[in-house]
């Protein structure tokens, strides 16, 4: 047994998912509606093959970088919370408050509502309806704050309830997936012959268009994190959390390149670019209205299944919050019988509902990329901070250590900067970052005052 000086938490949520589950949260969370609705917005940004299948691999790179670095971390600290104890550990409680004031404020709700509404938007094109056309374009966002609703009260039934869903709704998005693949690439591509020249077409690539499209391609990776989140939930975390988020990953950018690649036997950039749900799009040349249906009934279970694993994770970082002091205590409450954070997950649930109503998808995605990756990287970069402690004892180093975290954080920082030089997206940013900003004064006239927890000498959880 390994002593550590990390403050323990006092509200406690039991272990009961193991490997397979974990894995499953990873890739669950992450396929959703990224790889069915971004790459619209990419090739309108990038409208050349190269550069399109470039930005995806190099999104794909910089996500296993990241999920590299906090398989080590979170090894070392399997606690609920992920990136917000990682930011604690490593920088101290104001960067970590304004994570939680982030994720409360913008972040949540953004990727809630973003989900909620490509899942809205398939459910109603199986049933016979045009989403993109009155007034099916605006019930759109009521279907998608009603399931938001409902995948709220699954998780507060239970965290093996919801890690059924979720392992169900994986398998099936992940296999439905792959079978849009090999059917564009055995049907299509013998039709077409592939959309893959000219590789780099004029005007095709650009930095700032790149930085821009990156954005998107990293909102359909954002998830690779989010098993962090319930890592005092993980049975054997030390072994399983390592294992988990690089098994996951690694399947992740498999499929979507595979995916990227099928989209372009069938379809040229031209059209992907107006193509708001692609994937059917695809299906529908191929094997006619059938393959629309299956398709579009893939895409509801995928992002079913996402907005079930967002519900199921992020709630935790509060629930971390509010048993360390920085948040309502009666946040941190778990309910007497389902033994889940309720009251985190409400709140989850009734911000994500309220912003499906009032944003569109590609404000939702960008705003939640936006808000989120600076924390990201503060989460991967807090590595250097904690390999200095003497009690360090992770089970898992990072390869490629220290450049593999740097890439991540010097990636972040380019995101940042190119979003704030491009005018299409200045004022957003600066717009996200100014309310990320207010949670400073929030901190210092409340939690701040507070005195820190005194850290206590506990044997670790995980061992």
């Amino acid at each position: 047994m390994r002593e550590s000086t990390t403050i323990e938490p006092r509200a406690t949520l039991p272990r009961r998912l193991g490997l397979w589950s974990a894995v499953a949260v990873v890739i669950g969370t992450t396929i959703g509606s990224g790889i069915f609705r971004s790459p619209a917005s990419i090739t309108n940004r990038l409208p050349g093959p190269l550069p399109l299948l470039s930005v995806w691999v190099i999104g794909g790179a910089l996500a296993l970088c990241g999920a590299l670095t906090l398989a080590e971390i979170a090894g070392a600290f399997p606690h609920t919370g992920g990136i917000y104890v990682f930011v604690r550990e490593g920088w101290g409680r104001l960067p970590a408050f304004l994570f939680g004031w982030a994720e409360l404020v913008i972040i949540r709700a953004a990727a809630l509502g973003a989900i909620g509404i490509t899942f809205a938007e398939y459910l109603l094109r199986v049933l016979g309806f045009d989403p993109t056309k009155p007034p099916y374009d605006a019930y759109a966002h009521y279907v998608a704050a009603i399931a938001i609703i409902a995948m709220g009260g699954v998780n507060i039934i239970g965290v093996r309830f919801s890690s059924w869903v979720q392992n169900i709704t994986t398998i099936a998005k992940y296999v439905g997936l792959l079978l849009i693949v090999i059917v564009a690439i055995t049907l299509g591509f013998p039709r077409t012959g592939g959309h893959f020249t000219p590789a780099a077409p004029p005007g095709s690539f650009s930095i700032s268009a790149f930085g821009l499209a990156l954005v998107s391609v990293l909102w359909a990776y954002d998830g690779w994190a989010d098993l962090s989140f319930i890592s005092g939930e993980v049975k054997d975390p030390r072994r399983n959390m390592p294992r988990a988020l690089i098994l996951g990953a690694l399947a992740i950018i498999a499929i979507y390149l595979l995916a990227n690649v099928a989209y372009l036997a069938v379809m040229p950039v031209e059209e992907i670019r107006t193509s708001r749900l692609v994937a059917a799009d695809v299906a529908q040349r191929l094997v006619g209205a059938g393959g629309v249906v299956f398709v579009s009934s893939t895409v509801m279970l995928s992002t079913f299944g996402t907005l079930n694993g967002s519900i199921l994770t992020s709630p935790r970082i509060w629930f971390a919050m509010a048993d360390d002091g920085l948040f309502f205590r009666k946040v941190a409450a778990v309910h007497p019988r389902f033994q889940t954070p309720y009251v985190a997950i409400s709140i989850a649930a009734a911000l994500g509902a309220g912003f499906v109503l009032l944003r569109t998808f590609e404000q939702l995605a960008d705003t939640f990329v936006t808000a989120i990756i600076p924390f990201y990287a503060l989460g991967v970069a807090s590595i250097y901070v904690v390999r200095r402690r003497a009690d360090y004892d992770p089970p898992f180093r990072t390869p490629g250590y220290p450049v593999v975290p740097a890439l991540f954080v010097l990636a972040t920082i380019y995101l940042l900067v190119n979003a704030i030089i491009d005018p299409s997206s200045r004022w957003g940013t600066l717009a996200v970052m100014g309310v990320t900003l207010v949670g400073i004064p929030v901190f210092y006239l409340t939690v701040g005052r507070r005195p820190a927890p005194v850290a206590k000498r506990a044997e670790s959880a995980a061992d």
